[in-house]
């Protein structure tokens, strides 16, 4: 039996990355164009920023995803959610498998850049795994809230709510049929549970839930997988505590809440601005101070390899901890018993860089194009380069420009920036060596 072969003419694996992620929002935007679709006529620029939201796993939203759009229109949502989370890449590699054929090199190539891993060994098993995997935890969890929202909205509708916000949650997508989001189930422990676990899990990594199913013991873990576990614990915990202290006697979000619905606000807004993108509470209602931490949480975003996006909490913890084996005076990062190569910490920086000037490029053109107070300006930039979905209510007053621009903010966010470099880049190898110079900085 032959192997399949895509009929991709010199194109390298991010430039193919890159492209599907287009082609995926081309026709959604087709899709969501159509009358079925929508309850009235769109026009091709808010159907082209929902395509792109969704495919982004953004949930950014110029029309209310749950009275503009038809279920015809929803369930378009849905599937573009579904397909950005896990990647156009996995969908293609399940056909090919259903359809008895044998994956090729080139495949296990691109299966290895859309997952980020260092080798192509093992990847269409990675993928089996995950694509099940995914779609046992949503089945599970649209059970679980089934069993909340039936009896409130019945059969029907509470079904296809509880689907929904199960695919939108897995993949850090942060649509949701209400207008204020889950901001109605503020102490709801069943939903809060539910979600912030799905986009947690979702957001971890691919490539750590893989380790922990065939590992199940954190010492024999990887080394990325220990970090992303202890990590994530500790930035959730730290970010819960401050959004706790900073908001308690705010009358807009935590202030008139009992101690209970106190709690779990602080932790849903805890876990969801690392990409996640459902609030409980407003957002454009938040302390000064709240809203500068949630621009670090937005940037630094979820997992390698995960249905999230951002720089990626192992690139943020990969430069602390160089900066405090600088601080340290010793030439090494050591984690966990071992050691971090230059390389990595090399890429890090580079991420960290090509990221921060492209919310910055987009602050700045927002600022030109949008009459809005600064803060909403920032704030929505980083958000769609973390693929977040939080706003502060600028999203659906953007001009025509403004919503291009968050457009391509979201498109760049998600496929990751240096996959974009590398998409535009032409390839220049030199065996040209040059003497070493010194130059003085700091």
């Amino acid at each position: 039996m032959n192997s399949f072969h895509f009929k991709v003419i010199n194109m390298s694996p991010p430039q193919t990355l890159a492209l599907s992620f287009l082609a995926a929002i081309f026709v959604g935007t087709l899709l969501l164009l159509l009358p079925i679709a929508t309850t009235q006529p769109i026009s091709l620029l808010d159907a082209m920023f929902t395509a792109t939201s969704a495919t982004t796993v953004t949930g950014l939203v110029v029309l209310d995803t749950g009275t503009d759009f038809t279920m015809f229109g929803q369930v378009v949502i849905m599937i573009l959610i579904k397909v950005g989370g896990l990647g156009l890449m996995t969908f293609t590699i399940m056909i090919i498998l259903v359809l008895g054929k044998k994956i090729g090199l080139k495949e296990r190539i691109l299966i290895q850049q859309s997952f980020n891993q260092t080798s192509v060994g093992g990847m269409v098993r990675l993928v089996k795994v995950l694509f099940l995997f995914a779609l046992a935890m949503e089945l599970i969890a649209t059970l679980i809230l089934a069993i909340r929202w039936v009896p409130e909205y019945g059969w029907g509708f509470g079904l296809f709510t509880s689907l929904f916000h199960a695919v939108s949650a897995f993949n850090n997508a942060g649509f949701s049929l209400w207008s204020d989001s889950l901001s109605s189930y503020v102490g709801d422990p069943t939903v809060n549970l539910v979600i912030t676990f799905l986009f947690i899990t979702g957001g971890i990594g691919f490539t750590v839930l893989y380790d922990l199913f065939y590992t199940r013991n954190f010492r024999h873990l990887s080394l990325h997988s220990k970090i992303m576990l202890v990590g994530t614990l500790i930035v959730n915990i730290f970010a819960m505590f401050l959004i706790f202290v900073l908001e308690y006697v705010n009358p807009e979000t935590l202030g008139m809440l009992t101690m209970g619905e106190k709690l779990w606000a602080a932790y849903f807004q805890a876990v969801t601005p690392r990409t996640a993108g459902f609030n409980t509470l407003d957002i454009g209602s938040m302390e000064p101070a709240t809203i500068v931490f949630l621009l670090l949480l937005m940037f630094i975003g979820a997992g390698s390899a995960s249905t999230g996006s951002g720089i990626k909490l192992t690139t943020f913890l990969v430069i602390v901890l160089a900066v405090i084996t600088y601080l340290r005076g010793k030439n090494d990062s050591v984690v966990f018993s071992r050691t971090i190569p230059p390389h990595i910490v090399t890429r890090s920086l580079a991420i960290v860089v090509i990221s921060l000037m492209a919310v910055f490029g987009g602050i700045f053109l927002l600022s030109i194009t949008e009459q809005s107070p600064f803060m909403m300006i920032v704030f929505e930039s980083f958000s769609a380069f973390g693929t977040v979905g939080l706003s502060m209510g600028l999203t659906d007053e953007l001009s025509a420009l403004g919503k291009q621009i968050i457009m391509v903010l979201m498109f760049v966010g998600r496929i990751g920036p240096v996959t974009l470099a590398f998409a535009l880049a032409k390839e220049f190898k030199s065996n040209v060596r040059y003497p070493k110079g010194d130059i003085f900085t700091g």
